[in-house]
């Protein structure tokens, strides 16, 4: 069975699994667990930048295998900031109004 058939299988998989698991965290655990989740999304840069790396220096590369993890490294590098972002924003809204002390 082609190496790619199964990574396209194992993708899928985790897809599903992923999304059947976000689905179930309570709102109360959804920052906290963001945050951990944002750490492993920088394995993930790191990862894609690695195999992407290894790829390119192989000598019977393809361009579409270059294509796909540099893809790989634009989503997961999306995924750190705006999850950094949402998490920053959700943690400012439990902060106190200094305007709101003052009176």
């Amino acid at each position: 069975m082609p190496t790619h058939l199964i990574l396209i299988g194992v993708f899928v998989v985790a897809t599903v699994v992923g999304y059947f698991i976000i689905n179930n965290v309570p709102s109360l655990l959804h920052t906290p667990l963001m945050s951990g989740m944002n750490a492993l999304s920088g394995i993930t840069v790191l990862g894609a930048l690695a195999v992407t790396a290894a790829e390119m220096h192989h000598l019977g590369y393809s361009r579409i295998s270059i294509i796909i993890g540099a893809v790989a490294v634009v989503l997961a590098v999306i995924n750190v900031v705006g999850g950094f972002g949402i998490t920053a924003r959700m943690l400012r809204m439990f902060k106190k109004n200094k305007k709101e002390d003052d009176e």
